[in-house]
């Protein structure tokens, strides 16, 4: 119970730092590794331990879900080669230069160093997309973090499990670890695509229903501890498991479906980051208590050179990578990246929740375990005060030129629906047609126009003002008594899903805080 009772206080604690990062401009992340922070310097916080494979599990998973589901294929083949650039080159190179700190100055053993160099060297995109939607960035820019996010998550977490292993597994040579580790990666793809396959049966046959969205919870973990069980990458099969999800789900769910499970799975993994951040701090705090003075100021000179180098690895490897697209232009590569751009994409490398994570799930008695976890929440800690205190003035430095091609794609698309709905309408009668039709020729009125694509039109407008009046009438009734609870909340529903669907589409996003 003290367990928990301490995990509430700090929840409520982060919902205050939250709303006040939303009123001073501080992006979230940032203001959550202060919390964690402030966590670490509580006397009264009590010791957790957390199962390795279980931290793995709870944290990651969900985050590579999110990241997977919001990246389709055609993305990669695109920009494959700044992706291949970020999330597989600069992840191998950061981690060597981290091990080789790690085994040169901390007397590491291999494995343990570059289990180090695993866990600090995937930049975490959320951090950055915190910053990054409040301006209008080229798309391709925003597209290339998203894309790396996911890529280099894996890339890190493939070589963390490998390092684990070598460092745990004494009584296995890596000669004879290969074969599993050959297997485990096309392993965890097919278990991955299955899974996504024998999903679209179970969801069909629950229809629309609560059970349903539990199922995309034991989905999404059940294919990350079967996976384990097997011994194939449970990383690639949720990857594999999400990406199938989002190719081919859409089409074969209701709207209904839809807002539910988004709206579910964005407050699940904003949760697990808070609940990652302010873990992390336990554990810096018992951490801090074993240390000595002078333990304790070589390991935080120590991470501050990691956190050094992993900033300055990212970017020296991303402004040489500026030059090579362009080494491949002619052969039908996407355009390349522009300086400007590059800089932007080399200092958004904020560390967060995969970072954390990995760090949670190294054994109890793996070696210089404490100096690798402190290590870890000071590199997230200094990344996301460091790197993302200043994004946003670094954009503003660069005058990066507004990219509104998403909604000229919207506004073309949107005209192209609206015609659909005309010409379903063209051969109806009836007022309620003409009602419909009106309505509609005021949606294409609104969709023509490139300025403002989604404006809400004169019959949204009036529709708001209805529905106002509609929610007076509804709260009088129940406040005399003329109907009960329940008819007022199957009302207040539906007048919910109207309001929705007249309201312009900025009333209508997720605020982080």
């Amino acid at each position: 119970m003290a367990l928990f009772e301490s995990l509430l206080a700090l929840l409520l604690v982060s919902i205050l730092l939250l709303k006040l990062s939303g009123r001073i401009g501080v992006p979230y992340p940032a203001m959550l590794a202060f919390a964690g922070a402030c966590v670490a310097a509580l006397p009264w916080v009590p010791q957790i331990e957390m199962e390795p494979r279980l931290a793995l599990a709870l944290f990651i998973a969900p985050a590579l879900l999110d990241a997977a589901y919001d990246l389709p294929p055609r993305e990669l083949r695109r920009d494959w080669l700044p992706l291949t650039w970020l999330a597989l080159i600069a992840v191998v190179l950061t981690t060597a230069a981290v091990a080789w700190i790690g085994w040169a100055w901390a007397g590491m053993p291999f494995a343990a160093a570059v289990a180090l160099g695993a866990i600090v060297a995937p930049p975490d995109a959320a951090a950055a997309a915190a910053v990054l939607t409040k301006f209008p960035l080229p798309r391709r820019t925003l597209a290339i973090l998203q894309g790396e996010s996911l890529l280099n998550d894996a890339t890190a977490l493939l070589i963390f499990t490998a390092a684990v292993a070598m460092a745990t597994w004494k009584e296995t040579s890596v000669v004879e670890m290969t074969p599993a580790l050959l297997v485990a990666a096309p392993g965890g793809v097919v278990l991955g695509l299955a899974f996504a396959r024998l999903y679209f049966v179970l969801k069909a046959w629950l229809g629309q229903t609560l059970t349903a969205r539990v199922s995309e919870f034991v989905a999404t973990f059940g294919t990350w501890v079967i996976a384990e069980h097997l011994h194939v990458s449970p990383i690639l099969a949720v990857v594999a498991f999400a990406m199938t999800a989002a190719r081919y789900g859409p089409e074969r769910q209701t709207a209904r479906d839809r807002v539910h499970s988004y709206a579910i799975w964005e407050i699940a993994v904003f949760v697990l980051n808070v609940l990652a951040f302010l873990l992390m701090g336990l554990q810096a705090r018992t951490i801090l208590a074993r240390l000595d003075s002078s333990k304790l100021s070589e390991a935080v000179w120590f991470a501050a050179t990691v956190l050094a180098i992993v900033i300055l690895v990212r970017i020296a490897w991303v402004m040489i990578g500026t030059l090579m697209p362009r080494l491949f232009g002619r052969r039908g590569v996407s355009t390349s990246t522009t300086t400007r751009e590059a800089v932007l994409i080399a200092w958004c490398g904020m560390r967060g929740l995969v970072t954390l994570a990995t760090a949670f799930a190294l054994p109890s008695s793996f070696p210089q375990r404490d100096l690798i976890v402190l290590t870890a929440f000071i590199v997230v800690l200094g990344s996301l005060i460091i790197q993302g205190l200043t994004v946003g003035p670094l954009i503003k430095i660069l005058k990066l030129e507004p990219d509104n091609s998403l909604e000229d794609e919207v506004s073309r698309a949107r005209a192209k629906m609206v015609e659909a709905g005309l010409a379903s309408l063209r051969d109806r009668t009836g007022d309620a047609a003409v009602a419909v039709r009106a309505e509609y020729e005021a949606m294409r009125a609104v969709a023509q126009d490139r300025t403002n694509p989604q404006a809400d039109t004169e019959h949204d407008r009036l529709r708001i003002d209805a529905i106002c009046a509609q929610r007076e009438l509804l709260a009088a009734l129940r406040r005399r008594g003329d109907i009960s609870d329940d008819a007022f909340h199957r009302l207040e529903e539906e007048l919910d899903w109207a309001e929705l669907h007249a309201s312009p589409r900025e009333e209508l996003e997720l605020l982080d805080a």
